[in-house]
């Protein structure tokens, strides 16, 4: 394994979660359906995972708010300016 600390590993995931994020944001043309056939999850997934872990730390984050961080925007409004 690496000799990283464990705060230099966090902030290394969490940045290139920031990138992911940031990817999936500019990639609009990147459907959903797509990167779930493909890769197994997809934006939805992402803000699921992202509510479940703010719970896990007693953090209050709704369903929208979460999306909103994944999709940058609120998810209808990327729905209806995206979605195929």
């Amino acid at each position: 394994m690496s000799n990283l600390t464990q705060a230099q590993q966090t902030e290394l995931e969490a940045a290139a979660f920031r990138r992911l994020m940031n990817h999936l944001q500019t990639h609009t043309e990147v459907q959903n359906i797509d990167l779930m056939n493909i890769g197994g999850f997809c934006r939805n997934c992402l803000s699921k995972w992202m509510r479940e872990e703010a719970e896990k730390q007693g953090i209050a984050l709704t369903d929208p708010e979460a999306r909103q961080h994944v999709y940058g925007m609120p998810y209808e409004e990327w729905k209806s300016k995206y979605q195929k």
